[in-house]
């Protein structure tokens, strides 16, 4: 398997919940480190990787989060099932019969969410949701100390979605859990390694975020320690390609160039870095798309308000199927987001910067 897909394929399979994301940063930590000049964690376990380029030029902050969608355990039952409280924005829908994997302090165990079989329902119970209070994890324990004494599960333990990497349509097309965002972390990864065969007018900050998913908590302590002129966030793009979903939900599409993020419920980007980057992709030819969303929030938010304010964008990837244990990007669109991200930051030298952060 080439070298990129390899990343990709350990990155999402990869456990990591929101507080819970060390198995990834360590990936990160192996892949930035002969990248990177300097690289050091933050109080609350963002990884920031930097490449020194002109000592006096603007600082550059790339962002993208380590963390998934997950569960945590909340209380075992006395038959020994496993109740939960959910860490992110699952649909209650998206939670029932799924396979899940419980981090304890004796390793991983797994289990399913149960459903109560269609053999035993009412007509009328058929046809309803299942709410996820109702819900719990099936992880074939016999009791509650067996579930804690001989699985070693504890109140707190983090829960995270079971399901693997695979190639689809030929290899075109990749499947997996968790897209959201170590798709992100695998364009940073591949920018950087750009970035390090050549020169820049600028001082790079490549930022894996921590529990994103929960309130942007990591992009809040890295981007005040950082202090970035520039924001780029990295993210898993919202694709409305695919039955049910309309154009006024969704515009992406797989398959047709990275996403430029032009409202969502957490920021508005800087017109003129918007700019930027479209000038780049005509003159490249690159194809872009653009996304109007009612909802969604990522750490370009944080990066864009912190301490007197920093131009800053938000760039995705068009995935299928989001926050579930499953979903779709495009290789061709991953490839395309890394060549336009380069271009831009090569051309972020002092005198572009300061006419984006210029309002006169």
């Amino acid at each position: 398997m080439p070298q990129i897909e390899r990343l990709l394929e350990e990155l999402t399979n990869a456990y990591g919940p929101p507080g819970f994301e060390g198995p990834v940063r360590a990936i990160m930590q192996r892949e930035l480190a002969p990248l990177s000049d300097e690289m050091e964690t933050d109080g609350m376990g963002s990884l920031i990787a930097r490449l020194n380029g002109d000592a006096n030029g603007p600082k550059i902050m790339m962002a993208a989060h380590m963390d998934e969608l997950g569960l945590m355990v909340k209380y075992v039952t006395p038959e020994g099932y496993l109740k939960f409280l959910p860490l992110g924005g699952w649909l209650d829908q998206a939670l029932i019969n799924q396979r899940w994997a419980v981090i304890t302090q004796k390793g991983v165990v797994y289990g399913v969410t149960g459903i109560k079989t269609v053999h035993a329902m009412t007509p009328e119970s058929r046809g309803q949701v299942f709410k996820r209070d109702d819900m719990f994890i099936d992880v074939g324990a016999e009791s509650r100390q067996d579930a804690e004494e001989r699985l070693g599960i504890r109140p707190g333990d983090p829960v995270a979605p079971d399901s693997r990497f695979i190639q689809l349509a030929g290899g075109k097309l990749y499947l997996a859990k968790a897209w959201d965002d170590r798709v992100g972390l695998g364009v940073m990864v591949e920018v950087m390694r750009a970035l390090k065969t050549g020169s820049s007018p600028n001082r790079v900050f490549c930022v894996s975020t921590v529990q994103e998913e929960i309130g942007l908590r990591g992009a809040h302590t890295s981007s005040y320690k950082v202090e970035p002129d520039i924001g780029i966030n990295l993210e898993s793009g919202v694709a409305g390609d695919y039955p049910g979903i309309s154009p006024d939900e969704a515009q992406e599409r797989v398959g047709k160039g990275p996403s430029i993020f032009l409202h969502d419920s957490s920021m508005l980007p800087n017109l003129k870095l918007r700019d930027l980057f479209m000038d780049v992709a005509l003159e490249m030819q690159i194809p872009v798309q653009f996304n109007v969303l009612s909802g969604y929030g990522e750490d370009g938010a944080e990066m864009q308000r912190t301490h007197g304010g920093s131009p800053a964008i938000n760039i995705g990837v068009p995935t299928r199927y989001l926050h579930s244990h499953n979903g779709i990007i495009s290789r061709e669109d991953f490839d395309h987001t890394v060549r336009l991200l380069t271009a831009v930051i090569r051309r972020l030298g002092q005198e572009t910067v300061r006419r984006l952060k210029s309002f006169e």
